[in-house]
């Protein structure tokens, strides 16, 4: 056959027996059921396979994956930090009314707590409330952790009171993500196969915020196995619009963040899972450099693109995570050393921010999208028009795809992938499924076209400190995923809530008519570990909002 023979297969040809026979290549066998639905979803992945095909690439292009030779793990290396020069603290009044404390940012509640104006044990009553009073509404909580919560918060206070004070998280509450380890606590991925699943050591990131001082109060729901908001025990909820949800897979740390019912939350994204929670729920949502923060003790998806980062009230207070979570562990061999610099009082003068016209003129873009726009025009930020090539980037998805389904491969071999709540075309069961019919070759192909991207990023960053661009609009979520590139979301304004309408399947509650206006954020991409310009970039555009304040009513 010639070399393009099948490019222009028709997918309406594909049967149920067609992937029967194909079945008995790949040695794997599908219920009549899920064939069904690999052949409803054959049109989009002939295309994605079709445009990959068809794009040239240049013999230079290696792929993207690097091999590691080293057969053990080696040891740590030094973490080079720069002085990190944050806000001056202000010693402002404690509030007298409990909510106006739960809100309260990181960075406030640090100096709170280090001026003993409160105890951690108190900050942990306070949220630990609100945590049983509105996490059953919102479906956010997996399981609450007070014992564990108290016994730090004293410990904190224990410390403070002899002068001790480790940093900004000291006695500062959070939530953890429900896929990050916690010795003896349930760790369940959001999924129904691991409800029971109970780990003996914590992740690095735990044990780092354990150091810092910090309170777990409670482990958050998210998306089964990192996909979307559904998890075994319902659909989380944005606390803006509780008939919506609050978008995955970090839904319970965008959710519980936004409602006051912890000061902070980890997240983690492989393909916008902390991009999409932080601009539904209105939080800052800092996702690092792939490499900057160890995933040991983390649910792996996707070992290339796999990233753990902070969800907050304010764009400063993830810094302050980011600064006691990064540097390698001498187990993730992904982590890598890297300073981070940040001064929050540095000028930003002469600072890019490089933009895509298309992208803001866009029929999906709002007005809270060109109000950001606006507002970096009127910080003085230079303005810099870019363009994307016109590149097949939908087509690598094949190597998240690929990675996912290796890393899930047990699930699908022994049938508990059937457990999984969602059970439609673009849910986990499906794309597992239908990753065994990937090729090889294509994805090779896909690497290679990453290794082009990759160019092409740092080619626009060398010109540019950061890309302001609107959520899931134009494809820079997709491609800084693929590429390792940091980014941070933040709440840019509100829009009414039947504009946007829901995400997901037909079990996505109806509209009630009742207008509310919910929070739209906003994102920007920047260089390689450059966080902290991120940050100092973000932290004027929040402040030149002026929205981030605003809280829901439950």
């Amino acid at each position: 056959a010639g070399a393009g023979a099948g490019a222009g297969a028709d997918a309406g040809a594909i049967s149920a027996s067609t992937f029967a026979e194909a079945e008995k290549i790949a040695l794997v066998a599908n219920t009549p059921v899920a064939r069904a639905l690999l052949v409803a979803d054959a049109g989009a992945l002939h295309e994605r396979v079709r445009a990959l095909r068809e794009h040239p690439l240049a013999s230079s292009l290696v792929p993207a994956v690097v091999f590691e030779p080293r057969a053990t793990t080696a040891p740590p290396l030094a973490l080079t930090h720069a002085t990190i020069k944050a806000t001056r603290a202000t010693s402002a009044v404690l509030p007298q009314d409990d909510d106006d404390i739960a809100f309260a940012p990181v960075t406030v509640l640090g100096e709170w707590l280090r001026t003993k104006k409160i105890t951690s044990a108190k900050l942990t009553e306070i949220h630990l409330d609100r945590l049983r009073r509105f996490g059953p509404k919102l479906e956010c909580v997996v399981t609450l952790t007070p014992e564990l919560a108290m016994k730090q918060a004293t410990a904190a206070d224990a410390e403070i009171a002899k002068g001790k004070w480790r940093g900004a998280l000291h006695g500062v509450t959070w939530g953890a993500k429900d896929l990050l380890d916690t010795a003896g606590i349930a760790t369940t991925f959001g999924a129904a196969p691991f409800r029971a699943r109970v780990p003996t050591t914590d992740a690095t990131v735990v044990k780092r915020l354990a150091d810092a001082g910090a309170v777990l109060v409670a482990k958050l729901s998210m998306g089964e196995l990192a996909k979307d908001d559904v998890w075994f025990g319902g659909k989380t909820r944005n606390p803006w619009n509780t008939e919506e949800g609050s978008r995955g897979s970090s839904a319970g740390s965008g959710a519980a963040v936004a409602a006051g019912l912890c000061a902070f939350a980890m997240g983690s994204e492989t393909m916008g899972s902390i991009v999409a929670p932080s601009t539904r729920c209105g939080v800052a949502g800092l996702r690092p450099t792939f490499g900057r923060v160890p995933r040991t003790g983390a649910m792996t998806l996707c070992w290339s693109m796999d990233k753990l980062g902070p969800m907050a009230r304010t764009v400063e207070d993830t810094l302050h995570v980011l600064a006691a979570i990064a540097g390698p562990d001498g187990a993730d061999f992904g982590a890598r050393a890297a300073p981070l610099a940040f001064d929050a009082g540095a000028s930003l003068a002469l600072t890019k921010i490089g933009y895509v016209a298309a992208a803001f003129e866009h029929a999906d873009a709002t007005d809270v999208d060109r109000s950001a726009l606006a507002a970096a025009k009127k910080l003085g930020l230079a303005l810099v028009p870019i363009e994307l090539p016109k590149l097949p980037y939908d087509s690598l998805t094949h190597i998240l795809q690929a990675e996912c389904a290796a890393s899930l491969e047990d699930l699908v071999r022994d049938g508990r992938v059937d457990e999984l709540r969602e059970q439609h075309k673009d849910a986990w069961p499906n794309f597992l499924r239908e990753a065994r019919f990937l090729s090889a070759i294509d994805l090779v192909r896909a690497e290679r076209l990453r290794r082009e991207v990759m160019g092409v990023m740092a080619e626009i960053l060398e010109h540019v400190d950061a890309i302001l661009h609107p959520c899931f609009v134009d494809p820079t979520t997709l491609i800084s995923n693929l590429t390792g590139h940091p980014s941070l979301t933040l709440r840019a304004g509100f829009v009414d809530s039947r504009a946007r309408g829901f995400e997901g399947d037909d079990t996505s509650p109806p509209l009630s008519g009742v207008t509310r206006s919910v929070p739209q954020g906003v994102t920007l991409t920047g260089r390689l570990f450059d966080e902290g310009t991120l940050v100092r970039i973000g932290m004027a555009l929040e402040s030149e909002l002026a929205v981030w304040s605003r809280r829901p009513t439950l």
